[in-house]
């Protein structure tokens, strides 16, 4: 499974950088398979495993500035793993 998503504090100003970066800890500290982006942050991993370390920055973030919003997308398949080079691969084959 991969997904993408983005944590963002309310009522904390336009500069966010103090808390993707306790965000990102916690998802570098998990020891999953991730990629950070401007936007956000894909992670790839098992349900539990992903969901877990989510709620981890959820709860981190609560505790920086009393209200979160989560946006999450998931590409769940059966199956397969190492999915998330596998696909930036195969798109960057299609470039060529």
């Amino acid at each position: 499974m991969i997904i993408d998503f983005s944590i963002s504090p309310f009522g904390k100003g336009e500069s966010l950088s103090r808390y993707v970066a306790e965000a990102y800890k916690i998802i570098e500290d998990s020891g999953l398979t991730h990629e950070f982006h401007a936007m956000g942050t894909n992670i790839e991993g098992e349900w539990d495993e992903v969901m877990s370390v989510i709620k981890a920055c959820r709860d981190r973030i609560l505790e920086m500035a009393g209200r979160v919003s989560i946006s999450i997308r998931i590409d769940d398949r059966k199956g397969v793993s190492d999915a998330l080079s596998r696909k930036v691969r195969a798109a960057k084959e299609e470039m060529r």
